[in-house]
């Protein structure tokens, strides 16, 4: 007997009532070492509409460009009081915040070094499947070498991928939009 797979189902509605209790907005406890900085921004639709049901979860490394995982091997230290994990949900406006630390930079492919971003994992309702982005820095100079922005073909679209730094302050604003002309560029994972 074959057996066939269960279909794919969207998110939902209700992704808040199951989740909220998962809510994580700040990644970085008072002990961890870095820069704590905010990102926030909004969820678009493709006509600029705000998406007040989406939920975001973000991966990171810490100061140091180590995550707490265990197939991290790096030599470098662990701050016992980072996560580097993190889920908020939009609000009625697709707004989200959240609070860590500016994360250090992690090997990449072929022994280059990546440039300082956080992995974001996007949820919501009508999508079959969450979609995959990256948050990178403003005020980084290894933006120009990170063997990942240099994979995306078209230079004008890298820039969706970038929270700008809000006047020196602590503070970056990046939105994602879903669709259209600014769409935010997705990563096959």
């Amino acid at each position: 007997m074959a057996l066939i797979p269960t279909a794919s189902q969207t998110v939902g509605p209700y992704l808040h009532l199951g989740l909220t209790a998962l809510t994580r907005a700040d990644i970085a406890k008072d002990a961890s070492k870095g820069e704590k900085i905010v990102i926030s921004g909004q969820v678009l639709d493709g006509e600029g509409n705000p998406i007040p049901d989406a939920l975001l979860e973000f991966w990171q490394a810490n100061a140091d460009g180590k995550y707490a995982h265990p197939d991290d091997t790096q030599d470098k230290p662990l701050d016992g009081s980072f996560i580097g994990f993190g889920r908020v949900p939009t609000d009625k406006d697709g707004r989200f915040s959240f609070a860590t630390v500016k994360p250090g930079a992690v090997p990449g492919p072929g022994n280059s070094l990546q440039a300082p971003h956080i992995v974001v994992c996007i949820f919501m309702r009508g999508m079959l499947r969450h979609l995959y982005t990256r948050i990178y820095f403003s005020d980084e100079a290894a933006n120009a070498d990170d063997p990942i922005l240099g994979l995306i073909e078209d230079a004008a679209r890298r820039p969706t991928l970038v929270a700008q730094r809000q006047d020196g302050r602590a503070e970056y604003h990046w939105n994602i939009h879903m669709q259209g002309l600014n769409e935010t560029v997705f990563f096959d994972c």
